[in-house]
């Protein structure tokens, strides 16, 4: 499937992005994880492309990118790049998918712009996934511990085998592809790990109950089954909160949900969003 690559500016930031689809389609604005990359969404934009425009960004810092300082890896200023890259795109009104980090931008931006999102698909985040419990510590001991380069490819293979046992094959291939850039004999990370990590141990992650409770338009959960960030109990409160949420739980999925079960999570976000559109 033709895909189209373009760059647009955010403040002093020059940010990437990537387009499929049916150019008068339906916008799809698709927001990637912590150290994801817009390319994550290859396998969601092919099913969604013969009737909607899908739009995925390299949020600040990641893929190809410009990084930004450490102290602007935060909620307002991904909000801050989203709004500008939806303004310059010109769209009135959009579909919003979000992946762990990208769900929170998400949801924000749908806050302060309730009247631009006309549905909502936030992929295995909610309110307190960041803050506390297993799912929060694991990231915590990730951006400690994950080396800033490899000697090798197979050593970086080896760091996302490790680090992401459930991922299919081609996801695997995905992120070598679009996580490292070999210079000077190592493998280094196109996203700026270190500035990331150390906004993620020192920055306060946003509390997410003041966008979850005041979103109107239709919203789907998408929760792994086998997930340590995202507790069927915080599923169970946000749908009793507000009424706009619906949820789908996926088995045999972590955290990562359209990276474990591909088939399944496109089948559950296409569905979805085709019943608010069509």
């Amino acid at each position: 499937m033709p895909v189209k690559s373009d760059y647009f500016n955010s403040g002093s930031l020059r940010l990437h992005y990537l387009r499929w689809g049916n150019p008068a389609g339906t916008p799809v604005v698709m927001l990637h994880g912590l150290r994801g990359f817009a390319a994550t969404w290859q396998s969601l934009a092919s099913e969604l492309a013969d009737e909607y425009c899908c739009y995925a960004l390299d949020q600040r810092g990641r893929g190809e990118s410009d990084w930004g300082d450490m102290a602007d890896y935060h909620t307002d200023s991904y909000v801050q790049d989203l709004q500008a890259f939806v303004d310059h795109l010109g769209l009135e009104r959009l579909v919003l998918v979000g992946h762990s980090l990208g769900g929170t931008n998400a949801l924000e931006f749908a806050r302060r712009n309730p009247q631009r999102v006309m549905a909502l698909v936030i992929e295995d985040i909610g309110p307190g996934s960041s803050n506390r419990g297993d799912g929060a510590e694991r990231i915590r001991r990730e951006m400690k511990s994950t080396p800033l380069a490899f000697d090798s490819w197979a050593e970086a293979e080896a760091f996302w085998r490790s680090s992401r046992p459930n991922l299919t094959a081609d996801a695997l291939s995905s992120r070598l592809t679009h996580s490292f850039r070999e210079k000077d004999g190592r493998i280094g990370w196109k996203h700026d790990q270190q500035g990331i990590a150390e906004a993620r141990l020192t920055i306060e992650p946003i509390d997410l109950w003041p966008a979850v409770k005041s979103v109107k338009c239709p919203a789907l959960l998408v929760k792994g089954g086998n997930s340590d960030f995202l507790p069927i109990d915080t599923v169970n409160q946000i749908i009793a909160t507000n009424a706009s949420f619906t949820a789908v739980v996926v088995d045999d999925a972590s955290h990562y949900v359209h990276d474990d079960q591909p088939e399944q999570f496109n089948d559950a976000v296409v569905g979805f969003i085709r019943s608010i559109t069509n």
